[in-house]
C-alpha cells in the first residue's frame, strides 16, 4: 500500500503507460504603479484592455506594454484637455 497523497507521473492510455507531459505555467506580470500623478492603475487596466484587445486571450500583458498604455492615456487626456 502507497502514499495516496502523492499522483505518480504516469497516465494510464488505453493500452500503456506513458508520462504525463510537462506543463508551464504562465507568468504573471503585475501591474506597476503608474508614474503620473492622477492616473490610477484601473485608468490604466480599461486603456491596456483597450489597447491590446487582440492580444489578452492568448499571453498576459508585458510591463512595457503597461507603460506604453501609461503614456497612450496622458497622451489622450493631454490631446482632450487642448481640445476643450
Amino acid at each position: 500500500m502507497g502514499c495516496l497523497r502523492f499522483r505518480p507521473a504516469y497516465v494510464q492510455t488505453g493500452f500503456e503507460t506513458r508520462r504525463r507531459m510537462k506543463t508551464r505555467k504562465a507568468k504573471v506580470v503585475e501591474q506597476p504603479q503608474p508614474f503620473t500623478p492622477g492616473i490610477t492603475r484601473a485608468m490604466v487596466r480599461q486603456h491596456a484592455y483597450a489597447l491590446f484587445r487582440d492580444k489578452l486571450p492568448h499571453h498576459p500583458l508585458s510591463l512595457e506594454d503597461w507603460v506604453l498604455a501609461e503614456k497612450d492615456l496622458v497622451n489622450d487626456r493631454e490631446s482632450e484637455e487642448a481640445g476643450v
